[in-house]
């Protein structure tokens, strides 16, 4: 299993405004109303996080007792980056180079990529057992919704048994869990995308086109959503910005956003808040691979006006 990001910086490069790609899915209007609430707690399963990053709001970052560590120990290791890179999607401090989406909720971190030594770039790997057991860990944790940003090659039918089982887990006790559709280009489905329970997120570039690496398929255009996958700036380990793209990328747009809407209307029900993010379309009007872009102002809306 390895992370769904171009694990490549691309600060060289032009930067896009962080206030163009959340104008793209709508998110600026909301994040004015609310950088969300502590009891709302977001499972992140992905690298460990540069938690003393000075963008970083640290207090709203914590580990689980008796996990492994939260904290990066090789700021230069990949699963550091692609950690706290992500993690600077969600919880970064308003007014620094990341979206900073919510960082006023609960953001619990539960690396399943180790690191290696510092500098060493090679993408960080788990295996489908080891997220399986993540998700439950960060439920029984408290998690509300959960980010997954990794994909798994030729795993064993076992292993996916057990993957599916803790999926089944997460629905069975209304966690909503957010998936990278994954990098390889293909058409089709993993044992994470095609579960009925999971929103699977390609990436979008920046005219709201699919780019070209990102997994495509029934599962994902039937309950998928497409958000922001190119040239994104967030937090580098190292403090300085960094920009990448990719499926994992994309993703935590989505988890932010339900993030937000829970925390702005605490009393909606999993099916609302899932409904109101995914627009309710029913699978029978989704006939393409290609799944809608992500709204976070229409599913505002649509939270307001069942909660008016």
């Amino acid at each position: 299993m390895q992370p769904r990001t171009a694990i490549t910086s691309e600060a060289h490069r032009g930067r896009h405004s962080v206030d163009y790609f959340l104008n793209l899915v709508h998110l600026a209007p909301l994040m004015e109303r609310s950088s969300g609430a502590t009891h709302i707690v977001i499972g992140l399963m992905d690298g460990p996080v540069a938690v003393n990053h000075p963008d970083l709001v640290a207090e709203s970052v914590r580990g689980i007792a008796g996990e492994p560590g939260a904290e990066c120990t090789h700021s230069g290791s990949a699963a550091c980056i692609h950690g706290t890179f992500t993690a600077g999607i969600l919880s970064a401090k308003r007014g620094s180079p990341a979206p900073a989406i919510c960082p006023g909720c609960s953001l619990l971190v539960r690396p399943i990529f180790k690191e290696g030594a510092a500098g060493d770039r090679a993408l960080p790997s788990a295996t489908p057992a080891e997220l399986a057991r993540a998700i439950v860990k960060c439920i029984a944790a408290g998690a509300r919704v959960l980010n997954l940003s990794a994909a798994f090659a030729q795993p064993s039918s076992g292993e996916e048994r057990e993957l599916e089982e803790a999926l089944d887990y997460a629905a069975q006790f209304g966690v909503i869990v957010v998936a990278a559709a994954g990098n390889q280009g293909a058409l089709g489905s993993s044992a994470i995308t095609r579960h009925p329970w999971v929103i699977p997120v390609a990436a979008c570039d920046l005219r709201g086109r699919p780019v070209g690496q990102t997994n495509l398929g029934s599962s994902v255009g039937r309950r998928g959503l497409l958000a922001p996958g190119e040239s994104v700036v967030s937090l580098g380990a190292d403090g300085e910005p960094r920009t990448l793209g990719g499926t994992s990328v994309a993703a935590p747009f989505v988890t932010g956003t339900v993030a937000l809407l829970w925390s702005m209307f605490p009393r909606a029900s999993v099916a609302e808040v899932k409904h109101a993010v995914t627009m309710g379309a029913p699978e029978r009007r989704r006939t393409t691979i290609v799944p809608p872009m992500l709204d976070a102002w229409a599913s505002y809306q649509t939270m307001a006006t069942i909660h008016a």
